[in-house]
């Protein structure tokens, strides 16, 4: 494909001898889309470590197994997570050959030790006190964003009112976009899910791919132009990082940067923001105490990471033959990390399947992986999901769900609600 940011898949290793071969699950099956958590259980049960021959991944589902693998980056490489599940269609391949697509891997797919190098200077943009200055950005449109619920009146379609744009706008404060391109910026972000996650048709590959090329020509003029005309955000600190010292940042990884972050940076806030509202409105008498007291919100977050997380897969593959669950694996074989059975486990949290906003041991969770690729933007997604729950807590605590049947899109990795209908007194 001309580029090292999005690798086509190639040839799918054997099943390793002797592993457990599941010929018919897949977490694209419906009802593993719908509901997760009891399958995965039992997937846990019946076998910790197996072959999903749909996927063409070795599964770990065991917690213990997943903090090794995740803290082992020499064996375990990152270098697929950006990748697409499946084969790419003629069309789509041809799309992302355009000799100006070129962007390179920088953060969550590039391996030791340039992604070090690179985590540098943007580890140092996600500094506290960078993310403290984005505070009342977040607490103004939080308020604009329920005014306007308000105005329209009960009910309300949450996902696009408020999930959806606010952490979108957030995230494009923070690098610099100007707010008059928002809209044009979403929906070039809507589908990327699709593309590296989940199983879209080849009409809708061939789609998402002219949609990311012309996202990366964005992201590209728009780096440029930031070049002359710095602001206070992470692009300008990114540029000047690399003017100081083109050696330890080049400018392709600075544009990069921009490219990756700008969706990566809101699509699981968006989930999280809705999954902590079907928790909490589900547990109204857990609601009622969030309403009362805030300071309940930051933890209340973290059970909402592990019991119903906006991230329950993420993705390895083995860079020499080694051993995953105690099975020979060769050599480029893809490792799929369930997050959904590890985050239920009764040998870490008592009562794993019960919703607790006071659990001591609630951030154990793994959502944002481990180890040298531990998300960046941990931080920032939490703070900014404990100020959006706290202005729709403080504005509407009368907030309830409306009867109603939840969709999930269909991928390997993110999960939250397409819809969610709520309404108020």
């Amino acid at each position: 494909m001309g580029n090292t940011y999005h690798q086509d898949r190639g040839e799918v290793p054997p099943p390793p001898a002797g592993c457990p071969v599941h010929r018919d699950w897949s977490p694209l099956n419906a009802d593993y889309l719908e509901e997760p958590y009891a399958i995965a259980g039992q997937l846990q049960a019946d076998h910790p470590t197996f072959y999903s021959e749909k996927l063409g991944y070795v599964v770990v589902t065991e917690m213990e197994e997943l903090d090794r693998i995740f803290t082992d980056h020499e064996t375990f490489a990152s270098t697929n997570v950006q990748d697409p599940m499946y084969k790419l269609c003629p069309e789509a391949q041809e799309v992302l050959s355009a000799p100006d697509f070129n962007p390179v891997a920088v953060m969550s797919n590039r391996p030791e030790p340039d992604h070090g190098r690179i985590r540098v200077h943007t580890r140092q943009g996600f500094s506290n006190k960078r993310i403290k200055t984005l505070e009342p950005y977040i607490r103004r449109r939080s308020d604009e964003l329920i005014d306007t619920m308000v105005q329209a009146r009960p009910p309300t379609e949450f996902v696009q009112a408020f999930a959806f744009p606010l952490p979108g706008e957030t995230v494009f404060r923070f690098i610099g976009f100007p707010e008059g391109d928002d809209e044009l910026l979403k929906g070039w972000c809507g589908d990327r899910k699709a593309f590296s996650w989940g199983l879209p048709t080849e009409e809708q590959q061939a789609e998402i791919a002219e949609q990311m090329l012309a996202y990366w020509r964005y992201c590209r003029e728009f780096t440029a132009d930031k070049r002359k005309n710095r602001g206070d955000d992470l692009a300008s600190e990114l540029i000047t990082a690399h003017e100081q010292n083109p050696g330890a940042m080049t400018y392709q990884e600075v544009e990069s940067v921009i490219y990756g972050l700008s969706f990566a940076g809101h699509e699981a806030v968006t989930a999280l923001i809705c999954n902590s509202l079907l928790c909490l409105l589900n547990h109204r008498e857990q609601w009622d105490e969030v309403c009362a007291d805030p300071l309940l919100i930051p933890n209340a977050v973290e059970e909402v990471l592990r019991y119903n997380s906006s991230q329950i897969a993420w993705r390895r593959v083995t860079t020499e033959d080694t051993q995953v669950g105690g099975f020979d694996v060769p050599a480029g074989t893809g490792i799929f990390l369930n997050f959904a059975s590890a985050h239920r486990q009764d040998d870490i949290w008592d009562n794993p399947d019960e919703f607790d906003i006071h659990r001591p041991n609630a951030n154990r969770h793994i959502s944002f992986g481990k180890g040298v690729h531990f998300c960046l933007g941990a931080k920032f997604a939490k703070f900014e999901t404990a100020l959006m729950l706290e202005a729709v807590s403080r504005r509407l605590p009368s907030l309830r769900l409306v009867d109603q049947e939840f969709d999930y899109f269909p991928n390997i990795t993110f999960r939250g609600p397409s819809r969610l209908h709520l309404t108020w007194d």
